[in-house]
C-alpha cells in the first residue's frame, strides 16, 4: 500500500483519569466507579497530550466506552462522543472484580489478568476478538479522511479516538501490531494517558505510548 493510498488518519486511545478503585489497584471492569479530583484534572490537562500527538484539530470520530469514568475524561478532555460503544468496556474480571492482586493471590498464586485464571470472567481470547473488532472498524472509519465529511479538511481531521480503559488499551496495542492479548503486558498505559496507533506505509506500528502532559506526574 503506498502512502498515497493508505489512511490520512490515525487511532488514538484515551484512558480514563484517576478513580478510587484505580488509585488503591482494585481491578475495575464492570463496576462504574467515579473519577477522583485527580483523576478529573488529569483528564483536563489530556487535552493538551491529545495536541502534543496530533494538534488542536477535531476528530473525525470519537467512540467511548459506556462507563461514567470514561465518558467524564471524555468530556473533559474537549472531546464530543458521537458513539457509546459497549465493546469499548474494559476486560471483565469476573470473580476479580473489585479486588487487588495480592487479594487474588492468596488462592491464586502467581495470578495476573495476563495469565489467568479468569475465573467468571472475560479470556484473552474473548478480549482478542473484542479488540480485533473495534480495531476493525476503526480503521474502516479512518477511510474518509480529509474528504468533505471529515469534520475539518486536514489530515489530521480523519483521526479516531477511542476512549476507553488500561488493560483493554493495551490489548487494542497489542492486537494493532499483531501481538496477541497477552502482549499487551509490554505496554504502559496510565490513567489520562494517550496512545497513537499509526501506519508506516500502511503496515501498523506505534507512534506515541502512554503520551502525558508532563504535569501529570503529580497526579500517578
Amino acid at each position: 500500500m503506498s502512502p498515497e493510498s493508505g489512511p490520512r488518519g490515525r487511532i488514538l486511545l484515551l484512558r480514563h483519569g484517576e478513580t478510587e478503585w484505580s488509585r488503591t489497584g482494585k481491578h475495575t471492569g464492570r463496576t462504574d466507579v467515579p473519577l477522583t479530583e485527580a483523576g478529573r484534572s488529569a483528564a483536563r490537562r489530556a487535552r493538551a497530550a491529545l495536541a502534543l500527538v496530533r494538534g488542536d484539530d477535531p476528530p473525525a470520530r470519537v467512540l467511548c466506552s459506556p462507563r461514567t469514568r470514561a465518558r467524564d475524561t471524555a468530556a473533559l478532555a474537549g472531546l464530543s462522543v458521537d458513539e457509546v460503544d459497549e465493546r469499548l468496556s474494559e476486560w471483565d474480571y469476573g470473580d476479580a472484580e473489585g479486588r487487588t492482586t495480592p487479594q487474588i493471590r492468596e488462592s491464586l498464586p502467581g495470578w495476573t489478568i495476563w495469565d489467568g485464571p479468569w475465573p467468571g470472567g472475560e479470556t484473552p481470547d474473548d478480549v482478542s476478538a473484542r479488540a480485533d473488532a473495534v480495531l476493525a472498524e476503526a480503521r474502516a472509519l479512518l477511510g474518509s479522511a480529509g474528504d468533505a465529511n471529515s469534520r475539518s479538511g486536514s489530515g489530521s481531521g480523519g483521526d479516531v479516538v477511542l476512549v476507553g480503559h488500561g488493560h483493554f488499551s493495551r490489548v487494542l496495542t497489542a492486537r494493532w501490531i499483531g501481538l496477541p492479548a497477552r502482549g499487551g503486558v509490554h505496554f504502559r498505559m496510565d490513567p489520562a494517558g494517550v496512545t497513537v496507533l499509526g501506519f508506516e506505509r500502511g503496515v501498523p506500528r506505534l507512534d506515541h505510548v502512554n503520551q502525558r502532559p508532563l504535569q501529570d506526574s503529580e497526579d500517578s
